[in-house]
């Protein structure tokens, strides 16, 4: 009967971490997939050079994963101990160790996975505006770099 109850909660705590998790922000950058018309030449209204990089660190609480690991460790030490013991005492402490667990599981994982940096990318584009895109990952970009801005990030061309 408890078994359903397990599901439920796995599940529901299932939901509630992919809806706590986050994407990179996107800048008041220009960038939405127009046609282009030619990426090294003058004409490319969405082209332009990198004027500087500046890195930030990710703001988002980090409690989500620690929080939903803790949640259903203690759902899972609590069945493990109902199912291999009558011993109240004994399923409180496998509840408390199961949370632990959890939470310094979840918590693990939530770093390996959650990037951490972000990175404010100012580009000067060919018909004089500036632009500051934020973006997880910078890879083949650095000051003087020829871009293109699409899909709300510069691209190196």
């Amino acid at each position: 009967m408890k078994t359903p109850l397990l599901l439920t909660t796995a599940a529901a705590a299932a939901l509630a971490l992919a809806g706590c998790a986050t994407s990179p922000g996107y800048g008041s950058g220009y960038g939405s997939g127009s046609s282009y018309g030619g990426y090294n030449s003058a004409n490319c209204r969405d082209c332009g050079t990198v004027t500087r990089i500046e890195r930030r660190p990710d703001s988002s609480p980090n409690v989500a994963g620690p929080l939903i690991g803790g949640i259903v460790g203690a759902a899972a030490g609590r069945e493990i101990a109902r199912r291999n013991s009558d011993s109240d005492g004994r399923r409180n402490v496998a509840t408390g160790a199961g949370a632990v667990a959890g939470a310094v599981a979840g918590n693990a994982i939530q770093n390996r996975t959650g990037g951490g940096n972000f990175y404010d990318v100012h580009v000067r584009l060919n018909d004089g505006r500036t632009v500051v895109m934020v973006q997880e990952d910078v890879s083949g970009l650095r000051e003087g770099s020829s871009v293109q801005v699409r899909d709300g990030r510069a691209w190196a061309l």
